[in-house]
This record gives structure tokens, C-alpha cells and sequence, in this order.
């Protein structure tokens, strides 16, 4: 199901703000709100819900009229739900975010449209921060050593991934660095966006320290760089999930 976007402000790039989801309960409303929010730009919200039972699509078919475009259908995974939002997309640039996760501010997307509309292509990465104070900042220069870019930070040009491909559904966590790996390998310019995007909650699948995460990571940096260059970083991958478990039974107590 699918409304045309309003646009509002016809002098600014149209975002589509992609939103997955399944069974995330009541904090969806508060991300939908937070892109309700949104002062002087121009958004459109898609939302792939993928065969909720805890109301939630109940609530979305609800809530329709004023959502946009929503799918609510059985789907393969995370970034089959994604690919599924970007087919929907219609907006210049895309941004993800988590059921979880919100705006930073009312006029985020304004100021990110600020700088938007200055580049033609490309990818304008700026931060996002975790509901346990830590920053994730852009690093492209350390693309070796693992995703260098936060999901719910980034702004892609909508026609990247009609030129490099979607996720690749092989993966089932660190899809985001391989497509990311691939764009850069293509020389497709990341660019420091300074604002904060967003505010995201810290214990995602990507963030959960599971060992599955950094098998994929490790797979994914040998897709895309010599094996010489990967060894140092594959070990670092290996202290970090040894750094969550140790870490795991405090943060469980408080």
C-alpha cells in the first residue's frame, strides 16, 4: 500500500526514511513520531513490517493513511525487508532506521537537506549515537578494519543501489558493510555529514556481541581485501567479541 509523498518544500531533495520491522511493540510509535516531527523538509516514510503478531500491523494498517507506503508481509530477514523498502522508495536519498531508533531532532532532516542538496551522488554519512552515550562516527579511512559508517547516520542516493545492487540476502547481519565495502571499492565518495542523525538503542543485532556477527564481519573484509591485509583486523574482531562476553554479565546487572 502506497500514498505519493507530499512534498511541502519542492526546492529540497525528497528522503525516504525506511523503517523494518517485526513484532517491535510500542516503540515503533516513537520513531514514527520522531519522522512526524520533522520540520521544513520533505519525507516520505516506508515501512516493511514483516508479518507481525503483537498488533503491530494491526495498528500500521490503522495508522496507514498518514504512514505512506507500508508493506506488511513474511520476509527473509532483515535486509530482505530492506531491499523490499528501497524497491518502494521514491525519494532522492534513503535513510534507515531501526523500529527502535529516532530522529536526533525536529529539523534534522532540514539540516541534512541543508547539505543534501549540494551533492549529486554519493553518500553523506553523519552520526549516530547509542542510548548508552556512545558516538558512532564516519571513518571511511578505516574500512578494513569494519563498517565505517552507522546505518541510521547515512544518506544514500537512492540510485546507488540501482547502479551497485541491494544487500546481498546471503548475509544475515553485516550486509550493510559489504554493499558500504562495494561503494567504496567503486569509488563512490562517502562524505562526513557533522550532524547527529539519530538516536539509536545500544543491544541491535549488530551490537548484541553474538560471535555470528564478526564471522560475517570477517567474511565480508576478505570479500574485499587482501587476505594480508585482513589477518590483524580479523584478530581485533576476535578480542572484541571476547571484550563483549567478559562485559555481558555487568551490563546484565545494571
Amino acid at each position: 500500500m502506497a500514498l505519493p509523498p507530499a512534498r511541502n518544500h519542492p526546492d529540497v531533495p525528497l528522503i525516504s526514511i525506511i523503517v523494518v520491522c517485526r513484532n517491535p511493540g510500542e516503540q515503533l510509535r516513537t520513531t514514527i513520531a520522531s519522522v512526524r516531527a520533522q520540520r521544513d523538509a520533505d519525507c516520505e516514510l516506508v515501512i516493511v513490517d514483516g508479518g507481525s503478531t503483537d498488533g503491530t500491523r494491526a495498528w500500521l494498517e490503522a495508522e496507514h493513511p498518514a504512514i505512506g507506503t507500508l508493506i506488511t508481509e513474511p520476509d527473509h530477514g532483515i535486509y530482505d525487508a530492506m531491499n523490499k523498502g528501497i524497491a518502494a522508495a521514491r525519494g532522492d536519498w534513503v535513510l534507515f532506521l531501526g523500529a527502535d531508533d529516532q530522529l536526533a531532532a525536529s529539523d534534522t532532516l532540514a539540516q541534512a537537506a541543508q547539505q543534501l542538496v549540494k551533492h549529486s551522488d554519493g553518500v553523506l554519512a553523519g552520526t549516530a549515537r547509542f542510548d548508552d552515550g556512545r558516538i558512532y562516527s564516519p571513518s571511511p579511512t578505516t574500512a578494513v578494519r569494519r563498517n565505517f559508517v552507522h546505518h541510521q547516520g547515512t544518506f544514500y542516493r537512492r540510485t546507488l543501489f540501482q547502479r551497485h545492487g541491494r544487500f546481498d540476502l546471503s548475509l544475515r547481519i553485516q550486509a550493510d558493510y559489504d554493499f558500504n565495502l562495494r561503494l567504496l571499492r567503486a569509488g563512490v565518495a562517502f562524505t562526513p555529514l557533522p550532524l547527529l542523525i539519530s538516536d539509536c538503542a545500544s543491544g541491535g543485532v549488530s551490537d548484541a556481541g553474538h560471535w555470528a556477527n564478526y564471522r560475517e564481519e570477517i567474511t565480508v573484509r576478505h570479500r574485499h581485501f587482501p587476505a594480508w591485509r585482513c589477518w590483524p583486523w580479523d584478530a581485533a574482531a576476535v578480542a572484541r567479541w571476547l571484550r563483549k562476553q567478559l562485559l555481558r554479565p555487568s551490563r546484565s546487572h545494571g
